[in-house]
């Protein structure tokens, strides 16, 4: 047990674990950490060479002996060891102990940690999320379902009777639920999210131009020119050119895209994603879908971003559709809200067989 005193000194750690990014938060400190969810490897040796956005540098140009892997897929770990060093890695990068050189105190006590996770994992991938914070240096670990992590941090009345609506998309999973009195009444856990919408560019790609790009230039195409909804007939049509690979001649190619091209390749992946909206409208209960119809969805992730998507959601729910501040960090800012309110955090973080 830690002593009164030595508890103000812990640095307690929220963590949105994504698919394509992390964010750390520190109390008291905010965001201190944004990092891409990737890490460098000797093949070999296995030997951790680079982690975040040293080691997304390298992705598809490492030579034989290195390889640069992304440890989690669909917003779960597919490489433990992996994670587990990513993650004490950050851990010790917050958790620093200046003073103790200078003032020769004990060390600093391990920190709490709250780590946002998508609703429809299993109970061994939540173990395996537990058990790799523990074992990175983290003295408790608590699991909050990403969904309503968002909600909080997008500073929700979800302990309310009423009904809120959050659509969280990340790059592995769409994470959809409505929440009241503090728990999730409905919720659907999709694995169509940010690395889809790439992938289906690449597809496009190669179907329509006989081209072949990777996956860092169809995120760029993504970023700088993707939509989800017609532009406004006023702003000028967005256009990008795409580098790659000739699959006819293999030699490099370049390619004028414009934002409708682009819309085109996506519109499948977002009809899945707003057909998943649609079956949690289907399924929540007639009072609280008054809530919703007079309160909207709220959309929170990298995937809010995609110009025009809170649109085209409005327009095929035929609801009020709102992007929450800074969506990007909105599971992390929860995280961290859980840690200064262990009421809060008693009723949100996930049990279930759980330590």
């Amino acid at each position: 047990m830690l002593g009164p005193f030595w508890k103000y000194f812990a640095h307690d750690v929220g963590i949105d674990l994504g698919t394509v990014n992390t964010l750390v938060l520190v109390k008291g400190k905010g965001i201190v950490i944004r990092e891409p969810t990737v890490v460098a490897l000797h093949r070999k040796t296995r030997q951790v060479l680079a982690i975040g956005g040293e080691a997304k540098r390298m992705l598809g140009r490492t030579p034989q002996a290195i390889e640069a892997v992304r440890p989690l897929k669909d917003g779960v770990i597919s490489d433990f060891e992996t994670t587990e060093a990513m993650l004490r890695y950050f851990i010790q990068k917050v958790h620093k102990n200046p003073e103790e050189k200078l003032f020769s105190l004990p060390k600093i006590p391990k920190p709490r940690v709250a780590v946002g996770i998508p609703s429809g994992v299993t109970e061994v991938e939540r173990r395996a999320v537990q058990d790799a914070c523990l074992s990175a240096g983290a003295r408790e670990a608590y699991l909050i379902e990403e969904p309503m992590a968002a909600a909080i941090g997008a500073k929700l009345p979800i302990e309310q009777p009423e009904g809120v609506m959050v659509c969280d998309i990340g790059g592995g999973t769409c994470e959809i639920a409505v929440i009241s009195l503090g728990g999730m009444v409905v919720n659907k856990s999709l694995r169509v999210a940010g690395d889809e919408l790439d992938e289906a560019i690449i597809n496009y790609m190669r179907m329509r131009y006989g081209m072949l790009i990777g996956e860092r230039s169809a995120e760029e195409v993504k970023i700088e020119i993707g939509s989800a909804y017609p532009l406004d007939k006023k702003e000028k049509e967005l256009v990008t050119v795409v580098r790659g690979r000739d699959m006819s001649t293999g030699l490099p190619k370049s390619i004028k895209v414009n934002a409708s091209d682009i819309r085109e390749a996506l519109a499948p992946v977002i009809s899945e994603i707003i057909g998943a909206i649609q079956e949690v409208l289907e399924e929540v209960p007639p009072e609280l879908l008054t809530d919703i119809v007079e309160r909207g969805i709220y959309l929170a992730g990298g995937g809010a971003l995609l110009r025009g998507l809170d649109k085209k959601i409005a327009e095929e729910t035929k609801l009020p559709v709102y992007i929450s501040d800074d969506p990007l960090t909105t599971v992390v800012r929860g995280c961290g809200e859980v840690l200064e309110n262990l009421d809060l955090l008693s009723k949100v973080k996930v049990t279930g067989g759980l330590r």
